[in-house]
């Protein structure tokens, strides 16, 4: 029996993260991919609130109906976390509803992930300019995470933080090792993570939750289907068990 995720993203970054995760994740997973319309790719918030609204959403996840997936995901943290905490549960039950099944956000999964490592404190490392990587500070407050320290890149676009490297990451990473934080949380899906995750982890001597990791495995809590996979860090290695909903 497959289980298939979906996954609505927006434009083009670090897309590729997702294939090599099913492939890590072995035969029984499938994560179809559907890239839903960007206006203006841009860090700032009045586009990241366009790029979230509605239509475009359920635009995508009409496209997605015909591989049947049993959970859904839009796949985009600051195109979430910019719409606030409630905004960010209206998106996810709009798309529910539309498809009749589980849906959720890259946002909220950072919430459900830190949750389920049991951490209340941790640090960011964001890829966007701090206006706005300020509304993910707030979601995760209203989440009960507390962020001892964030850091963030001025990065003006997704494009371009989809070309950091493995060098750039790390050193992205390392850039907001606060000690007071218990993981370090690396937000943006067009930011390339899912290869190095175990190295950062390594290099930082903590769990580190990224954006394209935390998105995979809220889907297949949703859906039912956790397993553990040795090459996605913590998370995948200790939540495994985890009931649905929990």
């Amino acid at each position: 029996m497959v289980t298939t995720v979906g996954m609505l993203y927006p434009g083009f970054g670090a897309e590729d993260d997702y294939p090599y995760m099913e492939e890590l994740l072995g035969d029984g997973v499938s994560l179809p991919l559907v890239h839903t319309s960007v206006g203006v790719d841009a860090h700032e918030v009045q586009a990241l609130l366009d790029l979230g609204k509605s239509e475009r959403l359920l635009e995508g996840a009409e496209s997605l109906r015909a591989a049947r997936p049993d959970a859904v995901m839009w796949a985009c943290t600051s195109g979430s976390f910019v719409f606030g905490w409630d905004g960010a549960r209206r998106q996810a039950l709009e798309v529910q509803e539309a498809l009749g099944i589980p849906a959720s956000s890259t946002s909220l999964a950072f919430v459900d992930a830190a949750r389920a490592l049991g951490l209340e404190r941790v640090a960011v490392a964001a890829t966007y300019p701090e206006d706005v990587s300020r509304h993910f500070v707030t979601l995760l407050g209203r989440g009960g995470i507390e962020v001892t320290q964030l850091v963030s890149h001025d990065i003006p676009t997704a494009a371009l933080a989809g070309e950091l490297d493995r060098n750039g990451v790390l050193e992205l990473a390392r850039s907001n090792d606060s000690p007071e934080a218990e993981a370090i949380l690396i937000p943006d899906t067009a930011l390339h993570s899912a290869r190095w995750i175990n190295e950062l982890e390594t290099a930082l001597g903590k769990p580190v939750l990224t954006a394209n990791q935390v998105t995979v495995w809220q889907g297949l809590r949703l859906a039912g289907a956790l397993r553990p996979c040795e090459a996605l860090g913590q998370l995948f290695r200790q939540t495994a068990k985890l009931a649905v909903g929990a």
